[in-house]
């Protein structure tokens, strides 16, 4: 039985898809019997139901929710006082005519007992109310040191953005008071064919090319509608991102819109359709785009604060800086939309997915299908999978793509799945390189070029004497390369593996 004041821990409700984790973060944070406030920062990227999770777990514990809009700071304050007056079953509390009565009545809240209060939308009650931080600060502080300080849970919420880092950030004075951070990420790819209910692991993969782990591009944006098989995907991408009564149809350019200004739409949009078709690194677009290093440089800077991009580096040279665009459906966009837009609004759907198809499964789900094939080898492929011959003690610390460079060419051997890791004492140890292939059937030709770039590497100086070829496909491997397997001469990983094995 729970102690007097003590606050039930309440199931995760069934409308919530998995996220189990962050829900027991969330109510182990209320549920904390520690005296005093206590601050939690909850952030995420746009669309992946952060504030869905936390008007739920309000909900769930009586506790309150409140969300600022695109209004002024007067508005913010009235709407407030009378979400507040409705909440409460006393004496109406005093309406707030300033946020300093703002923040006095939310904290007030956890008198009796700890008590979740969510302030979701942030950044733009600051921008409406630029003093909202130092009030915050100097409320927390005043409440810790009262004679009977309240138990509120207070949680500040906010997409991703330089905003919240600045706001909550270590020169920040609300840092201090800062108890928990979580950021609610992108179902991913095996999370994401659970939610949209697809079993086959190649259709899974296509879909998760073009919407990726967004929990609302399933039902607030095209409506449930599911592929019903592999037969009816070319059908289900024409009626909805092609679709351009559909939101999702729009939605890539209002992320864009979210992230930049006006001064530096058009360059980041260039600088994201030159990552969509394989411009990996800055230079790369630089010259791709004729403009210079310093311009793309910013835009780069931009995208990635925005957590538009993530950068990597390079597995084999880590003075390079590889750039990959964290949307999905940002790179199906600047990959297949954005070139046809004009095209798609004189021309049918259809016509113009037949178009550009074969670009589509060639270069915008291959590349993506490396996305994954990283993400697997990362979070989900057991250590012992790595390593020539396997070593049970290897522990895996670092996966990304890689280039082997070749004299008399501007461009290298890629290695799409490069992994390293710790053996023993030894950090850094090169477990494997592996090249991805989604669209056509592996073969011994494959297998031969990773042993090639293994002989170059150790030429170089590398040691790669604990390192293996891995072979990831899309489409399958030949008897050739399924003998070598068996020979215990290569690892290979399909769609089966990447979504239910080790």
């Amino acid at each position: 039985m729970p102690s007097p004041g003590a606050t039930a821990r309440p199931a995760r409700p069934e409308k919530i898809f998995d996220r189990e984790s962050e829900w027991s973060a969330l109510v182990d944070f209320v549920c904390d019997p520690g005296p005093g406030p206590a601050l939690g920062v909850v952030t995420g990227r746009p669309r992946q139901g952060t504030s869905f999770l936390l008007e739920a777990l309000a909900n769930a514990m009586g506790g309150f929710y409140f969300c600022g809009q695109d209004e002024s700071a007067a508005q913010s304050l009235q709407r407030l006082g009378d979400q507040l007056e409705r909440r409460t079953t006393g004496p109406a509390p005093r309406e707030p005519h300033s946020w300093k009565d703002a923040v006095d009545a939310l904290l007030a809240l956890g008198e009796d007992r700890p008590v979740p209060v969510v302030v979701d939308g942030i950044p733009g009650l600051v921008e409406q109310s630029p003093s909202l931080p130092a009030l915050l600060h100097r409320a927390l502080h005043d409440a810790e040191a009262s004679l009977r300080p309240p138990r509120t849970r207070l949680f500040l919420c906010g997409n991703s953005t330089p905003v919240m880092r600045r706001l909550f950030g270590a020169p920040s004075p609300l840092r201090g008071h800062v108890r928990l951070e979580l950021v609610v990420p992108s179902l991913d790819f095996r999370q994401a064919a659970r939610f949209w209910g697809i079993e086959d692991t190649r259709l899974a993969m296509l879909v998760h090319a073009v919407v990726g782990g967004t929990p609302a591009y399933r039902g607030d944006f095209v409506g449930d509608d599911v592929p019903a098989g592999l037969d009816d995907f070319d059908d289900w991408v024409c009626r909805t991102v092609l679709n351009a009564r559909l939101p999702l149809f729009r939605e890539a350019g209002h992320l864009v819109e979210e992230a930049t200004d006006h001064r530096d739409r058009a360059l980041c949009h260039s600088v994201l359709t030159a990552i969509a078709s394989g411009h990996v690194t800055a230079g790369e677009m630089a010259g791709h785009l004729e403009r210079p290093l310093t311009d793309v440089s910013h835009a780069l800077a931009t995208l990635h604060d925005h957590c538009v991009l993530e950068e990597s580096r390079d597995i084999l040279r880590p003075a390079v800086t590889r750039y990959r665009i964290v949307e999905p459906l940002l790179a199906f966009d600047h990959a297949i939309i954005r070139p046809h837009d004009s095209v798609l609004e004189r021309e049918p759907a259809p016509t113009v997915w037949q178009r550009v198809r074969g670009t589509f499964h060639t270069d915008t789900a291959g590349r993506h299908f490396a996305d994954v094939c990283r993400d697997w080898a990362e979070r989900f492929a057991a250590a012992p999978t790595f390593g020539a011959p396997a070593i049970s003690d290897a522990v895996v610390t670092a996966v990304s793509s890689g280039s082997v460079p070749v004299p008399g060419r501007s461009t290298g051997i890629d290695v799409d799945v490069g992994v390293r890791g710790r053996v023993g004492n030894r950090p850094g140890v090169l477990l494997s390189v592996g090249t991805a292939c989604w669209n056509d059937v592996m073969g011994l030709e494959h297998l031969e070029r990773l042993r090639h770039v293994l002989s170059d590497l150790s030429e170089r100086g590398e040691d790669v004497s604990r390192a293996g070829p891995v072979c990831y496909g899309g489409a399958g491997f030949s008897s050739g390369l399924l003998q070598a397997e068996l020979r215990g001469d290569v690892v290979l990983v399909g769609p089966e593996r990447l979504y239910h094995g080790e």
